[in-house]
């Protein structure tokens, strides 16, 4: 399953702007711990400091990310299942 997820950095996040390599490598740890795997991994600029886009083993799993991710106090987190165009078509197939 494949996850987009947004990120805001806290005050505290932004006050500590400078571990953002080592918070990288945390998260990208967090995700295969997790049993998932990290796309891809983006600094933005606009509505959302951070977007990452993941591949987890289920819902649940990507959850437990979003939760160790918001309790550490950097990042708010946003989630969003992600579809590729041919599994919404099976879907949209499925459905109707």
């Amino acid at each position: 399953m494949t996850f987009l997820c947004l990120l805001n950095w806290t005050d505290q996040g932004a006050k500590n702007i400078k571990d953002v390599p080592q918070r990288y490598a945390a998260t990208k740890g967090q995700i295969e711990k997790l049993g998932g795997r990290l796309l891809s991994a983006y600094i933005t600029t606009g509505q959302y400091d951070v977007v990452l886009i993941a591949d987890m083993p289920n819902g649940e799993a990507m959850t437990k990310f979003a939760i160790g991710a918001t309790s550490a106090g950097f990042v708010r987190t946003t989630t969003a299942r992600a579809f590729a165009p041919e599994d919404f078509g099976k879907l949209i197939a499925e459905t109707l």
